[in-house]
């Protein structure tokens, strides 16, 4: 059929000039006689990619190597004929854990994700240097989306948030500095503030709505965030638990999206869950699972959902207070968070009255100080309760600490360590 059609438009074309009318041969005369800028045609407008990727990777913070070092993971793909890949990188100089990798530098810069070998630095084409932007205010956020969705326009949108997160968890306090990095999301350690789960929205009222959003953060795929963000995506993409670092499997993601450009919201999150779930199965990560003692979960989930869920969350909420069963109350509470053993011993205990935080060291029968010959480590169990009784967290001292004293501050807890020199 092909070549038929081929040789009938060769034939029109070969007999065009034979049987020209006299207007015909009047348009050609006058089209000869234009301007040679004229007659040129219009440029063919570029064709849209299927995919810009943007990524918002704040590592102005104690993770900042950590954000270099996934940077370099994405050029193990880079952009493609069909996706763009950009980034906005922020790093600082003085913080914990900071690196002079890379020319240590620091501020903001914006990239094009390209290719590139070597990953131990990035080779990706540094498109701006914006200097220092505080990427712990939503607005910065929303600029980046702006900017990138203008520079590189495409049929669809994926935005991601990279940095600490705490989920649903906002100040008590205005102006609150968040050094400790408890609390929402993209905390800039330089300037102290961070973007509030409340303020998720403005960034896509302001910078419309993507059909893919991800958090690389810890906690923030909660109802209570989701529903914050329920008209900004299509799909969203987080984590309930802690997200261990080396973060995403975004070697293997990117690497799906290169081969299925064409995959919608729905497929790609799908992917960055699979991918992940892949990547800790992997034997190396079983085991630093294992030593971390944490778990990891992602999950992608329908945004058009959220209010059903919020409607059906409210229903329950109503029943459950006009049951008034306080008791059953207090066990689900407790069962999120299990208390530990009762402790066997207790060393020291500390209040903070500020925040009515109560601070308990001591052992429990898994944990214990005492050996056969009755020497060993102290205080292998640290436990804060709010209000005096309500856990808030517990965990285990590395068993060489002989804890025989506590204080508390609204930042810190202080344990002592006492050394015995052999004599």
């Amino acid at each position: 059929m092909n070549h038929k059609i081929l040789f009938f438009c060769a034939l029109i074309l070969a007999a065009a000039p034979a049987c020209a009318s006299p207007a015909l041969e009047q348009l050609s005369s006058q089209t000869r006689a234009l301007p040679a800028a004229a007659a040129q045609a219009a440029p063919r407008p570029e064709a849209l990619k299927e995919w810009t990727i943007m990524v918002y990777m704040n590592g102005k913070s104690n993770i900042e190597p950590f954000a270099l070092g996934d940077l370099n993971r994405f050029e193990t793909v880079g952009s493609s004929e069909k996706i763009n890949i950009v980034a906005e990188l922020g790093r600082s100089k003085g913080l914990e854990n900071d690196t002079t990798a890379d020319g240590d530098w620091d501020g903001v810069r914006r990239y094009f994700v390209t290719r590139d070998a070597d990953k131990e630095h990035i080779g990706s084409t540094l498109l701006e240097d914006v200097g220092a932007r505080d990427m712990g205010d939503w607005k910065e956020a929303a600029a980046f989306l702006k900017w990138a969705r203008a520079a590189y326009p495409a049929k669809k949108y994926l935005f991601i948030i990279w940095d600490h997160g705490w989920g649903w968890i906002d100040p008590k306090k205005p102006g609150d500095n968040l050094l400790d990095g408890q609390k929402s999301i993209s905390h800039d350690f330089v300037t102290g503030n961070y973007i509030a789960t409340t303020d998720m929205g403005k960034i896509f009222k302001e910078a419309g709505k993507v059909d893919l959003y991800a958090s690389m953060a810890c906690f923030m795929q909660m109802a209570e965030v989701a529903y914050e963000i329920k008209d900004a995506a299509d799909v969203i993409v987080g984590s309930e638990e802690v997200i261990q670092l080396p973060s995403l499997n975004f070697e293997d993601f990117f690497a799906f999206m290169a081969a299925n450009p064409g995959a919608g919201a729905e497929a790609a999150g799908v992917s960055m869950v699979d991918t992940f779930r892949e990547m800790y199965a992997r034997p190396e990560y079983q085991d630093m699972l294992e030593k971390t003692k944490y778990g990891v979960q992602l999950s992608a989930i329908r945004a058009a959902r959220l209010p059903a869920l919020a409607k059906k969350t409210k229903t329950w909420y109503e029943l459950a207070m006009a049951a008034g069963d306080k008791p059953a109350l207090a066990r689900a509470k407790a069962e999120v968070l299990p208390r530990p053993e009762p402790f066997t011993g207790l060393r020291a205990v500390a209040v903070d009255r500020e925040t009515e935080a109560l601070y308990v060291l001591g052992e429990t029968k898994e944990f214990t100080r005492h050996r056969a010959d009755g020497w060993g480590p102290a205080g292998c169990v640290l436990a804060r309760y709010d209000h005096f009784r309500d856990l808030k967290w517990t965990v285990r001292l590395d068993t060489t600490i002989s804890g025989t004293a506590l204080a508390a501050t609204p930042e810190r807890v202080y344990v002592t360590d006492v050394l015995t020199a052999g004599v």
